[in-house]
């Protein structure tokens, strides 16, 4: 198993970011950047990591401003939004992948995905691949999860920013810690039905519709969090992006579940990584 070399960034905005590189043993054909979803380590993506740089791949995971390894001082005195994320953050981490002279893969599980369009310079991606990825629309969420995304909305996250000031979700056991920016921020985004579109304005319309890149959409019928008018609202958000999709359920693989997490198990690395994302990388 090859183990990820820590290297330590310093993004436009003047924050340090923390991130492992995985480096293939011999020349690396191509470059992968694993862009993490909301509230989740990068130490989550490391299997998946590692089993692409034995393919022959250069891989980076990070971690976002103030979350997991990035992470500095006291979260209620970080300044800093999802925009600031993928302005700065996930720029940085571009900016540094291309250097390596390789065409450069995006890989995006859930925010990771949706990041994309935001992101300075989208002519660096040679190609997207997005993982259980959609719009957080909570209305187009499915029915079972409608209820408690209404209750976070309408009644934790007003409640427990002003008196916290951030969101304490790993005593709640949802999403996990996140700064107050990001967290009211997210909030305005999941309650307008044009998700970010219809809350950030002309200008981040038109950054999604330049991006021109190649997107292949990976989602999974028992996803409990994406639906697939999530999944679906996402993509339309693309509208001059060449664009490929594949809904997967867990019978195609002969599994019971691979729900929003699964996919970066390593229990999947024959079903999910050898089959469906090694071609995508080519």
């Amino acid at each position: 198993m090859i183990q990820g070399q820590i290297h330590t960034l310093m993004t436009g905005r003047g924050s340090e970011i923390t991130a492992l590189f995985f480096y293939p043993q011999s020349a690396a054909k191509a470059a992968i950047l694993i862009v993490p979803a909301m509230g989740v380590s990068q130490s989550y993506y490391a299997p998946l990591a590692s089993w692409l740089a034995e393919q022959g791949f250069l891989v980076a995971s990070f971690d976002y401003t103030g979350m997991g390894l990035s992470a500095q001082g006291d979260l209620r005195q970080l300044e800093v939004d999802i925009l600031d994320w993928a302005r700065f953050d996930c720029d940085t981490m571009l900016s540094t992948m291309t250097q390596a002279g390789r065409p450069l893969y995006w890989l995006g599980h859930s925010l990771g995905g949706q990041l994309l369009g935001l992101v300075p310079g989208p002519e660096r991606i040679t190609k997207a691949i997005t993982i259980a990825s959609g719009s957080g629309y909570w209305l187009e969420n499915s029915l079972s999860l409608r209820w408690k995304v209404w209750w976070l909305w309408f009644v934790l996250v007003p409640v427990l920013l002003p008196v916290c000031g951030y969101f304490p979700g790993k005593r709640l056991r949802k999403v996990g810690n996140l700064p107050r920016g990001v967290m009211q921020q997210w909030r305005r985004w999941c309650l307008h039905p044009d998700y970010m579109l219809g809350v950030e304005g002309e200008a981040v319309k038109q950054q999604f519709a330049a991006f021109t890149r190649d997107i292949t959409a990976l989602s999974f019928t028992d996803d409990e969090l994406m639906s697939a008018h999530n999944t679906n609202s996402l993509q339309s958000f693309y509208q001059n992006a060449s664009q490929s999709a594949k809904r997967l359920s867990p019978q195609d693989i002969g599994v019971k579940q691979i729900g929003h997490f699964g996919f970066f198990k390593p229990r999947f690395a024959d079903s999910l990584w050898q089959v469906h994302l090694l071609p995508e990388l080519n």
